[in-house]
């Protein structure tokens, strides 16, 4: 029994297929299959039942692979140790990401963590909240950075940043500051379901008690409905961030909301077993260097919106 058998295991159990399992672990699928082939083999059982499609653990197999799941984590702990006597910052951090987040936040500090801490390697993927929550749970990520959920006991977290909501619409107002009631249901441009910012924007405004014969249009992209608003086909409500680019015409279509403003929390969220605590711990420090300091803290009456 080796390491590089339990990865190859994991592989598997991960995508519950050999080819597409070998090609994540950039070995050909006879070398993944003839490696776990000799753990089943010197376990004396079948870790996988391969008669089915997809591919699923005996029951024995379920056993090992959370056993797996341990011998892994605890030899990522030992390198994490023998690095931190090194003073040596590397190693590798798959983080995940949420799509209302990841174009506003990653140029903000990515080219500064890079050049810090050239011996990291970030592996980021973009993703929704469900994903990433299942990834963290299964090992497929270390960590997420995304809207931290409601029942959030298995993980650990660590806040970045407050960010507000605005509205997005060139059409005029009579009043400076809106309230939720001021938003025309049937006009408001959403994103499609299992996006979180969705469900924040509808609790907010209440939705599911407006007329159920309200017209919607919805979107997989903030800027899809940034675009539409801009062609006078609805309002739609953006994250702060998204806003930080925008040219001094596109600043005068945003409209804050009166207090209590809507807000979200952007955390790093961790399984409560994760190992690799000094890289998060970097990368979270990065990540509020390089945040506006008016997102550092929740500003004034504001009432946060969570997954």
């Amino acid at each position: 029994m080796n390491i590089q058998q339990l990865e190859y295991v994991m592989a598997v159990n991960t995508h519950r297929h050999f080819a597409r399992a070998a090609e994540s672990c950039h070995v050909t699928q006879p070398t993944l299959s003839m490696m776990i082939h000799k753990l089943e083999e010197e376990c004396g059982v079948k870790i996988f039942d391969r008669s089915k499609q997809p591919v699923i653990p005996t029951q024995a197999g379920e056993k090992l692979i959370e056993q797996a799941k341990t011998i892994l984590r605890e030899i990522s702990r030992f390198s994490e140790i023998v690095n931190s006597s090194k003073n040596t910052i590397s190693g590798e951090l798959k983080v995940g990401i949420i799509p209302t987040i990841a174009p506003y936040l990653l140029p903000l500090f990515l080219m500064s963590f890079k050049e810090k801490y050239p011996d990291v390697k970030l592996r980021i993927s973009e993703t929704i909240t469900e994903n990433i929550l299942e990834k963290l749970q299964n090992g497929e990520l270390d960590a997420g950075i995304l809207v931290s959920p409601e029942d959030n006991s298995n993980f650990n977290e660590y806040p970045l940043l407050f960010e507000p909501f605005v509205v997005y619409t060139p059409r005029k107002f009579e009043k400076e500051y809106l309230l939720a009631e001021d938003i025309d249901v049937s006009d408001l441009l959403l994103l499609e379901e299992g996006h979180c910012f969705r469900s924040q924007i509808m609790r907010f405004c209440e939705l599911r008690k407006q007329q159920e014969n309200s017209i919607e249009y919805t979107s997989g992209s903030l800027e899809t409905l940034k675009n539409l608003a801009d062609r006078q086909l609805g309002i739609t409500i953006l994250p702060e961030l998204a806003t930080l680019n925008f040219s001094e015409e596109e600043h005068l279509r945003v409209k804050r909301f009166a207090d209590p403003q809507p807000n979200r929390r952007i955390s790093i969220l961790t399984h409560r077993n994760f190992v690799k605590q000094r890289l998060v711990e970097l990368l979270k420090s990065e990540i509020i260097e390089h945040v506006p300091e008016v997102y550092k803290s929740a500003r004034g009456n504001t009432v946060e919106f969570k997954k």
